[in-house]
This record gives structure tokens, sequence and C-alpha cells, in this order.
């Protein structure tokens, strides 16, 4: 090839990214090479227009920018977190950041790269590309009972580390007819439990019964008499390892003489502690089917535990309003707020009712006028039918998102079930073995709460 003076020059450039083969065209214009007859040689696979440019990694390949988009991958495979940033090119999956450090735990089946400032091959690429998390989810979640709890991406890490492995590692939910042992109508094992009074953690027997409906804790192996029995219809469990200060601890909430009860547990194996906590939801869950059986499974799973709205300490003083402001831990349950002196605590020092706005209930920024606040300034005031509640935070940002949760608790609808836990008194059905199907409400409850009865179905209480 001869250059001369004002020589129009095409330059073809290849060049390899993590995404894909690109080819860039480059043109210059009114270069002077001044060579005078000097000849200069490319070699043939550079040249313009040489049949050797067309070669296979020029072929167009799926971008990891274009599997992104596909339908289910803008979130985490496993828990639901926007934006993955990491991808498994040996189950086909998007994943979070966070759920990919489990996943790296299971290398063997798993193998993963982040999708930025990592070479992928054309093969791993284009298996991303057939697979993604819609089709992972139909091979591996086909069989996950409706009871079991898919955990989310703000809760506890054992949950997200046993969900992971019970998918891909142990293949719990592929086969229907596969029983786990969370499905078992009796299950009983050691759990190390907090004591109520002097705070050791022992180990107790436990047994839950799906015939009785009841979870049981014996202080003594050879004891035939349990030290509590538990109706499984009252239990809330929530994973709390920061309050319990170990990454299996589990919380569990119940009524005892119209009083919050907790208990505090752990066991040094995750699974066996996920374990407990799945059949927990499974009796549960049956029962609920029993005494409601026209009610659809979707609606009976929003009746099981749930987690906490919010917990974490505010000050609060006394019903004279008077009283000097003591530092509590409070715990805002569905429409319950509770508060313990301190957050292990075995029973509640008080419980407060938020009911529906038209009812009465309101909360706002501030303290009455008149009243000083304690060490912490940032006031909130609760108004009940009954009286105003006074409570301050230590930060302003702590104080908003206590009236965010507030407000829109008592902004919502209150259910029949929330006014038969306010007004456990209220008029029963003559018959007590009577619950009835409302057309507007979404489980079964006496005729007295509204006027949307469709028919009656006998029920055991």
């Amino acid at each position: 090839m001869i250059f001369t003076e004002c020589t129009e020059i095409l330059l073809l450039f290849y060049f390899k990214t993590s995404i894909k083969i690109s080819r860039v065209q480059l043109t210059f214009r009114a270069l002077r090479v001044k060579c005078t007859g000097k000849k200069i040689c490319f070699p043939e696979a550079y040249c313009p227009g040489g049949d050797k440019m067309t070669t296979e990694n020029d072929t167009e390949r799926p971008s990891l920018k274009s599997i992104l988009k596909q339908p289910g991958n803008d979130i985490c495979a496993d828990c639901g977190a926007p934006d993955p940033q990491w991808g498994s090119c040996t189950l086909g999956v998007l994943l979070c950041h966070g759920c990919s450090g489990i996943h790296m735990t299971i290398m063997e089946i798993s193998k993963i790269k982040p999708l930025v400032d990592s070479k992928w091959a054309d093969s791993e690429v284009q298996f991303l590309a057939a697979h993604g998390n819609k089709v992972a989810k139909l091979k591996y979640e086909t069989a996950v009972p409706i009871y079991y709890h898919r955990p989310k991406y703000l809760d506890a890490q054992i949950l997200k580390e046993q969900w992971i492995k019970a998918k891909y590692e142990r293949q719990e939910f592929m086969d229907p007819m596969k029983r786990q042992t969370y499905q078992e109508e009796l299950r009983e094992g050691y759990l190390m439990k907090r004591g109520r009074d002097n705070g050791q953690y022992l180990s107790r027997r436990f047994v839950l019964t799906e015939k009785e409906g009841t979870l049981k804790y014996y202080t003594k192996e050879d004891n035939k008499v349990p030290k509590v029995a538990i109706k499984v219809d009252v239990i809330n469990a929530t994973f709390q390892p920061e309050k319990i200060g170990h990454s299996n601890g589990l919380q569990i909430s119940f009524l005892k003489d119209n009083r919050t009860r907790n208990l505090f547990l752990f066991h040094e194996d995750g699974r066996v502690m996920v374990d407990w906590f799945n059949a927990i939801r499974a009796v549960q869950f049956r029962w609920l089917k029993l005494a409601f059986p026209a009610a659809p499974d979707q609606e009976l799973t929003t009746r099981m535990m749930r987690m906490y709205v919010k917990e974490g300490f505010m000050e609060k003083t006394g019903p004279r309003q008077t009283e000097v402001f003591k530092k509590r831990w409070f715990t805002l349950d569905n429409r319950r707020l509770m508060y313990f002196k301190d957050p292990l605590d075995a029973f509640a020092k008080g419980e407060l009712f938020l009911g529906q706005k038209d009812l009465g209930y309101s909360a706002s920024p501030g303290l009455p006028e008149g009243r000083e606040c304690g060490e912490w300034s940032h006031g909130i005031t609760v108004t009940t039918p009954e009286r105003s509640y006074v409570f301050t935070c230590e930060s302003e940002g702590d104080q908003q998102d206590w009236l965010r949760h507030f407000n829109k608790v008592i902004n919502s609808v209150m259910s029949p079930q929330d006014f038969a836990s306010k007004q456990p008194s209220l008029p029963a059905p003559q018959n007590k073995t009577h619950m009835y199907i409302c057309r507007q409400c979404p489980l079964p409850h006496p005729p007295s709460f509204c006027s949307g009865i469709l028919a009656q179905t006998q029920m055991k209480r």
C-alpha cells in the first residue's frame, strides 16, 4: 500500500470488552503522510475490505445489558433486591451483592462473576441469556410450600442463607413429593432458651405438635408436664440476631393471660433454627385452614407470623405527663405498641392500641404545651380516645420514622380482627361454634362486625 500526500486513510479497529466484540471504523481525512513513494505495508487481516476481518468473534451475541432487561432479571433471584450486580454462570441467575456472598459458600454449584469488570466467555453469556431468573424460578421453586417463608432483602441473613442452600444445594423445592423435616406432624428437639430472670441460656426440650396445635417446652428431660404450652394461633416468631446476640437468634412472642410473653432462642446450626421457624408456620397454616376452610390460602398467610413494623428506643413519661421521662424499648406489632424496660424482657411493661383515625386516634410531632423534654428533645404525642401518650426520640430521623409508621397504621382501616383484639368483650355469636364468611372481610368473623355475611361454617373454638 502506497501512502502519498492528502491520502484518505480508513482504519478498522477491533476491540474486546466484557460485553461484546465491537468494530470501530475511523476515517482520517486530509492526513499528510510525507513518505515520498515509500511503501508501508499492513498485515492482511487489518486491511480495509480484507476477507479475514469478518471472523467468528464478530458474530453478534446477547449482551449482559440486554440480559438484565429480560423479565425478572431486574431483581435478585433469591431476595428480590433491585439492580443485581452479579451473575451465576452455572445456575443462570442474577444476584445482588449480599446473596452473591452466600453463593460463594456453594462454589461447587454456583460459579459467580460480577457483571462489570469481569470477563465472560461467549458460552457463559449465552447460558445466562437462555436461563435467567424466570427460568430458574420454575426449576428450583416448583414446590415451595405456601407457608414457607421466602426471605426478602431486608430479612435476617440466616433466612437468606438457608433459603439459597435449600433451593440450589439441597434442592428441597424441585420435587413436590419430597417431604421435609419442617412438614412432619410431630417435631421435637433441643434449643438454647434465655432464662426469664437470670438471662442465662440453657438447653430446653421443645415439642411442636400439629394434632394439638401447640408448642411446648420442658425444663427437664424427664418432665411429664411442660413448663409452657403455647397455642400456635397466638404465636409470632421473628429472627432477631442483633437483639439476641446470636446469628441464629429467634424471638417467639405469644399472649399469656392477655399479656405479651417473649421467648428468646437459638441453635448453633442455622438450618435447624430455620426448620423450626418454618415448622411452626406449617402447623399454624394447617390450623388456620381447619378453622377457616372457605378462606383462600393466600389470605390465610396474611394471618400468620409477621415481622414487627418497627422496634427501637424512645423515652416516655407517665399518664399525668409530669413524671420523669424514662428510656424504654418499643415494639410496634401491627396495631399494638408495646414497651419494655430492656429489649430482652420476657414481659412487656405496657401496651397501647392504635386504632384508626376516624375513631379518635392520631400521632403528631411535638409535646403538649408547657411540657418539657427529657434528655431527648424530639417529641411525639399519640392521642387515643382514652388519653394522650408522650414520647421523645434521640434524633429527628427517629422521630420522623416513628411518626411515619404510627400514621400509616392509624390511617388504615381496622379489620374485624383488629376490633376483636381491641375489644375482646364484643358480642359473640349465640352459638360459639359458628363463624361466618363475609363478602367484605378476608376471614370469617362474628356477625356483629359487619353486614356482608354470605354463609356460615362450623368450627371448633
